[in-house]
């Protein structure tokens, strides 16, 4: 499906969201995330597993310990955890969460409730 944005509706949409997100940013709300952070999620959520933390690394070109204090204050919020490797003890998986999920699910509604109400 495609959908037809002007860049300042485009705009408006995240600007929106990330607003509403940072209105909402309590112990029992949704995180307030950096863009470092939601782009590791959803990367770990949309896409198919495994996901380690040297495959995120790679992928965001960063380095290890940069994802590393992602992944803590996301495990903090018990949007994500972490195990080592069985099968090789150097990576370490990123898994998904209750929590973690119910987050991704409540974000994409808000987009689309934002979505909705875009100016025509």
């Amino acid at each position: 499906m495609s959908v037809d944005l002007k860049q300042n509706q485009a705009l408006g949409l995240l600007h929106n969201t990330a607003l509403d997100i940072v209105r909402d940013a309590t112990p029992d709300g949704m995180a307030d995330l950096s863009m470092r952070q939601l782009s590791i999620l959803l990367i770990v959520y949309l896409e198919t597993p495994p996901h380690t933390v040297r495959g995120l690394a790679y992928r965001l070109n960063v380095t290890k310990p940069v994802i590393t204090r992602a992944l803590d204050t996301m495990g903090k919020a018990g949007l994500l955890t972490r195990r080592r490797d069985t099968q090789d003890g150097r990576n370490v998986i990123i898994q998904r969460t209750v929590a973690g999920a119910l987050y991704v699910e409540r974000l994409g509604d808000l987009v689309i409730e934002k979505a909705r109400v875009l100016p025509r």
